[in-house]
């Protein structure tokens, strides 16, 4: 007899975007031609003084443990940039270094957030919010984000999903995956609704150097919220790291405690040599970043233009972050369908909106992180499938 697993296990959500990724491949082994739009992963490479710095760093001896925080020299570069980046002041004693930016928001909810809980976030958002937070044992309550909207979070609409239980506050600025971005007057309302009912703040801010229009600004900035923000960012998406694991949170001095302790007991602490290369990304030469970021601009104005132009599909044009996000209910089909069939029909890889919860369905997310030709060929794979649709 088998002894049954934990409940709580059974509360553990996933990313569709990796199981996308799997069935795509599967189609290339057997020859077919597929156009990658599902993973949320730059297509430039990392940069080149970055991956020296590691590479001599491994050659170095940096093959060891490290303090379970973070290089001191690591943290202090991610002090100083969010020092500047958010226009107030770091202490490096409250920047938290791990594997990747999953760490953060796990043990956050793992410290914050217990059973009858409630945690407010984006619906659509990163699926992993959910997950965490119901594996936790409390409940998810999705804050709807819509086009109409510029798929921003409506502070009044978030004062009304406000209750006694209400424990934390979960906001993604840039949007994974609509693009959506907080205005200063939202921030500024949301802060002051944070206040009012005592709530922490989990503000992941991974995509906060790729915003197009404005000038990234941060919750934590506003008055008196660093006390009860956690800033989430890391290395990923800014500088084409996203395999070398290295995420951080800025944290409530009162916080940093008991998120080391949590990764004491599941990961010892970050690779050093990655945190080295951390260090020069940080400090070193910024222009891959800031081309990655003129390369996305053009390829949202790429996509969107080239989405309009197909019979009933909609698209809001996103305001940061590498993913478009088209309304497709006006071809007839539901977000999962259209996005299999595509791939089964026309070898293009999306990820169906209502993976990103209830508010998702009915769009899809294309990642902008692809080649012009690709993202060209693969609006041109998409409307003439969709005119197969209206044909039949």
């Amino acid at each position: 007899m088998t002894r049954p697993l934990a409940e709580r296990v059974g509360r553990l959500g996933t990313e569709s975007a990796f199981e996308v990724l799997r069935r795509a491949r599967a189609l290339e082994a057997e020859g077919r031609d597929v156009i990658h739009l599902e993973i949320g992963q730059p297509d430039a490479p990392t940069p080149g003084p970055v991956v020296e710095v590691a590479v001599e760093a491994l050659r170095g001896g940096a093959h060891g443990y490290v303090p379970t925080l973070g290089l001191p020299e690591l943290r202090a570069a991610v002090a100083a940039d969010a020092s500047a980046r958010r226009g107030i002041e770091v202490d490096p004693a409250d920047v938290v270094i791990c594997p990747g930016g999953k760490p953060v928001m796990s043990f956050v909810f793992l410290a914050l957030v217990e059973p009858g809980d409630e945690v407010l976030l984006p619906d659509p958002g990163f699926p992993i919010y959910r997950s965490m937070v119901e594996f936790c044992g409390a409940t998810a309550v999705g804050v709807p984000l819509r086009a109409a909207n510029g798929f921003r979070a409506d502070p009044d609409e978030v004062a009304s999903l406000v209750t006694e239980r209400t424990k934390l506050l979960v906001l993604n600025s840039p949007n994974n995956p609509t693009g959506g971005v907080s205005t200063d007057d939202d921030l500024a309302a949301l802060a002051a609704l944070a206040r009012d009912h005592d709530l922490w703040v989990l503000s992941d801010e991974i995509y906060s150097r790729l915003q197009f229009d404005a000038p990234f600004r941060s919750i934590v900035a506003e008055e008196a919220m660093a006390e009860r923000t956690v800033l989430l960012d890391g290395h990923s998406k800014t500088y084409a790291m996203t395999g070398w694991r290295l995420g951080h949170a800025v944290a409530p001095a009162v916080l940093v405690p008991h998120l080391e302790r949590l990764l004491v007991n599941t990961v010892s602490c970050t690779p050093p040599f990655t945190q080295l290369a951390g260090v020069e990304a940080l400090t070193g030469d910024q222009s891959p970043t800031e081309r990655m970021l003129a390369t996305y601009r053009r390829r949202r104005d790429l996509v969107v233009d080239g989405l309009s132009g197909i019979d009933g599909i909609t698209c809001h044009p996103p305001g940061g972050a590498f993913y478009a996000f088209p309304d497709i209910t006006g071809t007839g089909l539901d977000d999962v369908t259209f996005a299999d069939r595509l791939l089964a029909d026309a070898g293009v890889a999306t990820l169906a909106g209502s993976g990103f919860g209830p508010h998702g369905a009915g769009h899809l997310r294309l990642s902008l992180a692809a080649s012009d030709a690709d993202l060209t060929e693969a609006l041109d794979r998409l409307a003439a499938f969709v005119a197969g649709l209206s044909a039949h």
